[in-house]
């Protein structure tokens, strides 16, 4: 584990490389570990892909030895230790996402298709097929950056955002899919618009899904989805 500082707010903990799902278990043992703690001071600990950041409030630690960084690096420390013995489980929850493909839902299918050099229908064949994994929450509230795209559909970034992608879009970037929440910009392929709710403001938790989670894309007819909304 590698601590490094994060302005004088935040310290980082870097626990591997990449997109991996060992890697994610360890993170999110790690991140319960300092939750359970309930250490004064921590404002917030944020899990990502091989890291987690914990932010806290110096003003709250000014008295701690060594002062507040180094009173977080020491709990960081000794809940990595703490975190080996809880081995969480990954994809305990499943949720099944409907998306409706192509035309105005998914204006980028046929870019999609183009690159990968297959047709659209395999594009929605795949994308639907495959099973993903959440592996961090961000960008905008409550979007899921989801592992497990297949190869075969692995698609560069647009090279100039949209200024606004609705929310509910389904994209694909490099070897990521998500989904846009809500309306915002956007640089991903878009190739499906589901009508489900990932940000929920009103309730809690507001995000649907949580690193860890596993996600399964379901096709839906144009009818279906104005039905749903």
């Amino acid at each position: 584990m590698k601590l490094q500082p994060l302005g004088d707010v935040a310290v980082v903990a870097t626990l591997g490389e990449g997109i991996d799902p060992a890697t994610l278990a360890r993170v999110l043992d790690f991140a319960e570990a300092l939750g359970r703690a309930k250490a004064k001071g921590i404002t917030d600990i944020v899990p990502a892909y091989a890291s987690v950041t914990v932010f806290y409030d110096s003003a709250q630690l000014s008295d701690a030895p060594g002062g507040a960084y180094e009173s977080v690096c020491r709990l960081m420390e000794t809940c990595a230790v703490q975190s080996k013995s809880l081995h969480g489980a990954l994809g305990t929850k499943v949720v099944e996402i409907p998306v409706c493909y192509g035309d105005d839902y998914g204006p980028d299918i046929e870019i999609v298709a183009e690159h990968c050099r297959i047709s659209v229908e395999d594009v929605v064949s795949l994308h639907s097929g495959a099973d993903y994994m959440v592996y961090a929450i961000g960008f905008t509230p409550g979007f899921p950056y989801l592992g497990g795209l297949p190869e075969a559909l692995r698609s560069p970034r647009k090279d100039t955002p949209r200024s606004r992608v609705p929310g509910g879009s389904v994209g694909i970037g490099d070897l990521q899919t998500g989904v846009y929440p809500m309306a915002s910009p956007g640089g991903w392929q878009i190739i499906g618009r589901t009508p489900m709710q990932l940000f929920r403001p009103h309730l809690e938790p507001a995000a649907l899904l949580k690193p860890g989670d596993r996600v399964r894309f379901k096709p839906m007819s144009p009818g279906d989805y104005e039905l749903w909304r």
